[in-house]
């Protein structure tokens, strides 16, 4: 059995993430219906799963209507999604299709954030955890530490995971990613062949490229203090200023 993975482009820069096979479908982070309503229209495609990262408008504001026009369909989330059928959370197994999507807790960006690892960990939908070239900013319900967790988490898996971000920010991340790494050739070639969509993106090329995957080499720490002015003596306190200094960049 196969499925396909598409990016439904929505509102300014959200990717909503479609998952078909056999004639169903799953959407992740539904923003808006109008999109994920034409692409199971054109492909004669039926909606039994919503899947939520997170509480934010711009990832749950068409629950609403798509479960109206689908109403045999399943919205799985955390305990802050009001919309959700099944509260799902740390080490939740989800079935569909044959396939398994296992449900972790990353917090950082917001304090009940989740990933969905779809397929033996093959597809990882990490909402607004984990960008190309960047990561979340820290909501203030969330803290900066825990998103660092919540990478370090995401950076053990195999290099050659899948990373199905919910925004397509590549393209200003790494103008950041440049700026803490001006010699990094990856950065360089990355930022001269990148094409939209940029996503998904493979754990490998993330190791390469998104600064806050490298906090933990020594010239990473060296430019984050250098920047910031405040000492980065660790991984996680370089991650800390970079996370900062992303948000003023």
């Amino acid at each position: 059995m196969t499925y396909t993975i598409t990016p439904l482009p929505a509102l300014s820069d959200n990717y909503i993430w479609l998952i078909a096979s056999r004639g169903r479908a799953v959407c992740i982070d539904p923003g808006a219906a109008e999109p994920v309503l034409a692409y199971l229209q054109q492909h004669s495609l039926q909606l039994e799963h919503i899947w939520i990262t997170h509480h934010h408008g711009d990832h749950t504001a068409g629950i609403a209507e798509l479960a109206a026009a689908f109403p045999q369909c399943r919205v799985s989330g955390g305990s802050d999604i009001a919309a959700a059928d099944d509260t799902v959370g740390e080490g939740s197994l989800i079935v569909w299709q044959g396939f398994t999507a296992e449900v972790w807790h990353t917090p950082g960006h917001t304090a009940g954030h989740l990933c969905y690892l779809f397929d033996k960990r093959r597809h990882v939908f990490t909402g607004d955890t984990l960008f190309s070239a960047g990561c979340g900013r820290v909501f203030p319900d969330s803290r900066p530490e825990w998103l660092y967790t919540s990478l370090t988490r995401l950076a053990a898996l195999p290099d050659s995971t899948l990373l199905y971000p919910a925004h397509e920010y590549t393209a200003a991340n790494l103008r950041f990613a440049e700026h803490i790494e001006p010699d990094n050739v990856d950065i360089r070639r990355a930022t001269t062949t990148l094409t939209i969509p940029s996503l998904p993106v493979s754990l490998a090329h993330e190791k390469r490229v998104n600064p806050f995957l490298r906090s933990h080499l020594p010239a990473v720490q060296a430019r984050a203090a250098e920047l910031s002015g405040c000492p980065a003596g660790n991984a996680e306190a370089a991650f800390i200023l970079l996370r900062e200094l992303k948000n003023h960049f």
